[in-house]
């Protein structure tokens, strides 16, 4: 589910520590104590419409949080509904009932006489394939607008067949009747699943063969995202991809994306280690202001890094593309599962069970809570014909803003290939040749030369202050520009 892990020095912890240390005084991270006889481990989370939360954990339950939002956490209480699942990877909650992806089939948990207790377990659909290989996760569900329920099928790793293997690899969606629709493939392992405030439905990936660095995709019928295990379930019935008839190997992602029929490319790329190294759950702020000064962009979860970052996307010419940033780092465990709260608060689930993670614990349930003060951030990253636009939280010092050595910027762009993973490659330098300033210091428009489509191009801000003398918090932005406007 997650990629490799790599030594991290005394010097660059160092940094990380003092950075959590200021990211601390915007979003402060509030542990909530699970119980010491539980083996805790959320993989997945749910607000009620009483604004409880549910959490599934890997070990196949499903447990009631009452007092969570209180702070500090004193008399929380936790009750297990439900039990004997077989590793859920998400929950939902959807008109009377839960529903989870377990990795056989899509659940609906059902409470008959309202005392807090599942007493029916249905199964929606398991009509996808389970060999018993470790690798076989299913995430989800979410639901849209028509009642579809999403899941996305982690490929298996091995030689095996298409009915045995059958939709690995691939967002699918289920009818209320329990129809299994394939919707797109090309994915590996694709941890986290949601819609925008639209209904676009949007998915994550994670690093590794054929998979360049982790990535956020936007995904429609018929979309193949690169990663040909899925493929061989395009001879069955029902598959809206159309098999290419080559894979290339050893060419870029952009070329590869001109070459194979189909291939899109993310929305987004999360360049390796500067953006985490394994992307999760995605979470939409609707929460009207209550979570800080980011509504309706999308946060998303790292394993490996155990952190957050912060993705603001726009649509050029009908794709999806946008920045990303990090966003707050130093939770105790992997990051899992994200929802938000009653109170526009975000619940975070952690749990590292078979790999590696940053934190101290192998574990937890968090809750990331606004402290009520703005920090001095970019809020958007525009693309502009020549060059972009950046909105600022706050007002910048004009002087400073004005100035093109304030800004440096390269691109690049990654690897198609079964290798784990990709450098980045075709990396230029990329001239600031004006620099415009908008009245009020909110946003600064920059003139960019060589701007590459289907490549990231990667700001670094190192001279910009606000008005009251503070740095940015976090001073670099990585946007994937997939069309110019």
């Amino acid at each position: 589910m997650v990629t490799r892990l790599g030594l991290v020095g005394p010097v660059v912890l160092a940094i990380a520590g003092a950075l959590q240390a200021q990211e601390e005084d915007y979003y402060r991270i509030v542990t909530l104590p699970v119980p010491e006889t539980v083996p805790f481990e959320v993989s997945g989370l749910e607000r009620l419409p009483d604004g409880r939360i549910a959490a599934a954990i890997r070990r196949g339950e499903v447990w009631l949080v009452e007092g969570a939002y209180k702070d500090p956490p004193d008399g929380l209480r936790f009750r297990r509904i439900a039990q004997a699942l077989h590793e859920p990877l998400g929950l939902l909650h959807h008109g009377d009932s839960l529903y989870l992806a377990q990795r056989s089939e899509l659940t609906r948990l059902r409470d008959l006489d309202d005392d807090d207790v599942i007493d029916e377990y249905l199964t929606v659909t398991g009509d996808w394939g389970l060999t018993g290989h470790y690798h076989e996760y299913a995430y989800g569900p979410r639901v849209d607008g028509h009642g579809d329920f999403w899941i996305t099928l982690n490929a298996a790793i091995g030689n095996l067949t298409a009915d045995a293997d059958a939709w690995r690899g691939w967002a699918v969606k289920v009818t209320p009747r329990g129809r299994l629709v394939p919707v797109a493939t090309g994915l590996r392992s694709p941890c986290g699943i949601g819609m925008n405030g639209s209904g676009e439905v949007f998915t994550t990936d994670q690093q590794g063969g054929w998979v360049a660095t982790g990535a956020l995709h936007h995904v429609e019928e018929g979309d193949f995202y690169g990663h040909p295990d899925g493929l061989k379930s395009c001879s069955l019935p029902g598959s809206p991809v159309v098999c290419p008839e080559r894979i290339p190997t050893g060419i870029t992602v952009v070329e590869a994306a001109r070459q194979i029929p189909g291939f899109k490319l993310p929305a987004v790329w999360f360049p390796y280690r500067k953006m985490g190294r394994s992307a999760t759950d995605l979470a939409w702020d609707h929460s009207a202001g209550r979570f800080g000064p980011f509504q309706g962009q999308l946060f998303v979860g790292d394993f490996t890094d155990a952190m957050i970052s912060r993705v603001f996307l726009e649509q050029v010419d009908g794709q999806f593309q946008g920045a990303c940033f990090r966003f707050r780092d130093g939770f105790q465990s992997a990051v899992v599962r994200m929802v938000f709260g009653a109170d526009g608060s975000l619940f975070v689930g952690e749990t590292n069970r078979g790999w590696n993670s940053l934190g101290t614990r192998s574990y937890s349930l968090e809750r990331l809570v606004w402290t009520g003060r703005t920090p001095f951030e970019v809020r958007e990253m525009r693309a502009l014909p020549d060059g972009f636009r950046l909105t600022f939280t706050r007002p910048v010092d004009p002087d400073r803003a004005g100035r093109p050595d304030s800004y440096r910027m390269i691109s690049y762009t990654y690897l198609y290939h079964p290798d784990y993973g990709s450098p980045e490659v075709e990396t230029q330098e990329l001239d600031l040749t004006e620099v415009r300033v908008a009245a009020g210091g909110r946003s600064v428009d920059l003139t960019v030369e060589g701007l590459r489509p289907g490549y990231v191009h990667e700001l670094h801000l190192p001279g910009i202050v606000s008005v009251e003398g503070d740095g940015l918090l976090h001073a670099r932005a990585y946007y994937t520009l997939n069309r110019i406007p």
